[in-house]
């Protein structure tokens, strides 16, 4: 059972990685790819990594509750990893 997970598992990531691939651009081929330069390489796992740990920024503005017509812009920063 653990050589059929494994095997799934390694089609997953091949097709996840060819996806972002074609996202960026960068045409990779199945089996060996040692043409590429590190940026299409790099651009290929930045990709991968946006798409598994997206960030999210919010932007609001609140309202000072001490004193009158006072502002505060706030920016919340998040990273969600799954």
């Amino acid at each position: 059972m653990k050589d059929v997970n494994s095997q799934k598992g390694k089609e997953t990531m091949e097709r996840f990685k060819m996806e972002a691939a074609n996202e960026v651009g960068v045409n990779l081929k199945n089996g060996y790819n040692g043409d590429l330069t590190s940026r299409e390489a790099g651009s290929i796992g930045g990709q991968m990594v946006k798409t598994i740990c997206p960030e999210q920024q919010w932007n609001f503005t609140r309202n000072d509750v001490k004193r009158m017509k006072h502002k505060h812009d706030i920016t919340l920063y998040a990273e969600m990893v799954v």
